[in-house]
């Protein structure tokens, strides 16, 4: 089990259809998505960063976008699913963008925004701390 935060550049302001969410509007900046692994976390992470593969879930469509790009990846590996937990302490400096990959839980979003990648790591790594878990950075 992993729990992970991508760290996704946007370029440019951009409109980006997600799944049945429909069309939503981002803003150019910096994205914490916060997501787990019940299996192998490499090949998790390994499919998040590759531009060729089927949109299954919210952040395919994010990241199959030509103006977002994965910058840094933050990850946990232990036991028990953090998820939640992660999301709940970077909502707290984030602006969350609804409904965005959390439809098999009650938490209102797993993806933040910021408006600089400094914020966005560093409110990662708060969470992470905050939360006692060890964790490894995985630039990209």
């Amino acid at each position: 089990m992993a729990t992970y935060c991508l760290i996704i550049q946007l370029s440019q302001d951009s409109t980006i259809k997600i799944g049945k969410i429909g069309e939503i509007e981002f803003k150019k900046g910096y994205y914490v998505y916060v997501g787990s692994a019940l299996n192998s976390i490499d090949s998790r992470i390994r499919r998040h960063l590759s531009k060729e593969k089927k949109l299954f879930w919210h952040i395919d469509y994010l990241l199959n976008s030509p103006n977002s790009n994965v910058k840094e990846v933050i990850l946990e590996r232990s036991p028990e699913k953090w998820e939640c937990d992660v999301a709940m302490e970077i909502s707290k400096k984030g602006t969350s963008t609804d409904r965005f990959g959390c439809s098999d839980c009650k938490c209102s979003s797993h993806l933040f925004y910021f408006e600089s990648k400094k914020t966005a790591e560093d409110t990662c790594l708060y969470s992470f701390k905050k939360l006692k878990l060890t964790f490894q950075k995985i630039e990209n």
